[in-house]
């Protein structure tokens, strides 16, 4: 399935002006445009180059139920170019015809749009279920990526237990009659609070059907279950705790106060990377979202060169 039939003679840059005004960018906006490179099985993978054409510094992956466009404030105020990817089956990347959405395969798709996009080392950001993909891709392409930053997700995670909320909230209820409804229920679910910004997220993130009703645009929201959530393996992710401690690049935990990750998991994380730091940042699970300039602020100052960093 092609998701851009699904948006015809959409303006999808129309929140651009009002993202940044929302950051405090004083610098004119940047040239964005949406890119797309093949991948396995005749699929596309889309995604959205920030300071195009200039080699993304900085590449972020979404999680589960989102879309490349949820990084835009946080891509406003960070000020470098960056590289947005739809994961598969979001946003506007192709759906996987077996609908398998685990984060290895996940990854597959990401290191071939990485080798067409992203020429030189980066900082690879990925949040939930991208930030498991993100370790898979920083052992797969150890000289592409520099540094690795997890945001609110460790392989300790549980789809049914720490992230039940995200899942129930994606799988629980499948059409709405309003973005008002919609981000009524993300409101109750602890997503976020700024009735502003989810408006804009669920308006990026959904579809009318026929029949009038709204629909996600993800493919996530058409299936029974999430990745992992039905193998039987309460910890289906705990692979890639040994992935990650096996890299050789300087891995960052920034963990939202009000997010998914509780003290245990964060001890969990200490206890397999001693070496690697946690960051707190306040807000909630989608910090990207809530908390873009602050989330923006953290990711430079670990990425970037002092002198950079500064300007």
């Amino acid at each position: 399935m092609s998701s851009e039939a699904e948006f015809p003679g959409d303006d999808e840059f129309r929140f651009l002006e009002g993202d940044a005004a929302r950051v405090h960018r004083s610098a004119p906006l940047p040239k964005v445009a949406r890119v797309s490179v093949p991948v396995a099985e005749g699929r596309a993978l889309s995604g959205l180059h920030f300071d195009a054409p200039a080699p993304p510094e900085l590449v972020v992956l979404h999680g589960a139920g989102l879309n490349a466009h949820s990084f835009d404030p946080m891509l406003l105020a960070f000020g470098r170019p960056a590289l947005s990817l739809d994961l598969p089956g979001h946003g506007r990347s192709d759906w996987r015809s077996d609908a398998d959405y685990r984060p290895q395969l996940l990854a597959a798709d990401i290191v071939a749009a990485l080798d067409a996009l992203a020429p030189e080392p980066i900082t690879l950001l990925g949040h939930s279920l991208g930030g498991l993909a993100a370790a898979l891709v920083a052992q797969a392409r150890p000289q592409l990526v520099r540094r690795l930053v997890m945001v609110d997700i460790t392989p300790g995670i549980t789809p049914g237990g720490n992230a039940g909320a995200v899942v129930e909230f994606i799988t629980g209820q499948r059409d709405y009659g309003s973005v008002e409804e919609i981000v009524d229920r993300a409101i109750r679910f602890g997503i976020g609070s700024d009735r502003a910004a989810l408006t804009r997220g669920v308006t990026l993130n959904t579809r009318r059907r026929p029949d009038g009703r709204l629909e996600w645009t993800h493919h996530l929201a058409h299936l029974e279950a999430m990745p992992g959530a039905t193998d039987g393996d309460p910890h289906p992710y705990a692979a890639i705790w040994s992935i990650v401690q096996q890299l050789a690049v300087p891995v960052t935990l920034v963990r939202a106060q009000r997010g998914i990750l509780n003290d245990a998991l964060a001890a969990e994380w200490q206890e397999h990377l001693p070496g690697a730091a946690i960051i707190t940042v306040p807000g909630p699970h989608n910090l990207h979202e809530a908390a873009p300039e602050l989330l923006a602020s953290t990711v430079r100052d670990l990425s970037l060169p002092a002198a950079i960093a500064t300007t």
